[in-house]
């Protein structure tokens, strides 16, 4: 009985979690009166201007993530090789 009793606490906690972030005034961009008022009035340069610079605002920094989680992933295969290699019996 206790095991239901948490997995059901911690589906709520979930369920409560999913609910804030979807509900965000931040996961909607649009809601910005004066970026959507400057979007709408400006040309096509402009427009083409502000993608581009969305781009060099997301890609940088995800491309970072990405190298830094490989480099983490391998040293943490390295790492793991080395134990396994030393022979310390131990299997965790």
């Amino acid at each position: 009985m206790e095991i239901k009793t948490k997995s059901l606490g911690l589906t709520a906690v979930a369920l409560v979690g999913v609910a804030l972030f979807i509900l965000s005034p931040s996961a909607f961009p649009q809601s910005c009166a004066l970026c959507y008022t400057q979007a709408a009035s400006s040309g096509s340069r402009m427009i083409e201007a502000l993608r581009s610079g969305i781009l060099v605002l997301i890609v940088p920094p995800t491309l970072m993530w990405l190298v830094l989680g490989a480099i983490l992933y391998a040293k943490r295969n390295q790492f793991k090789n080395a134990d396994n290699a030393s022979g310390s019996g131990s299997s965790w």
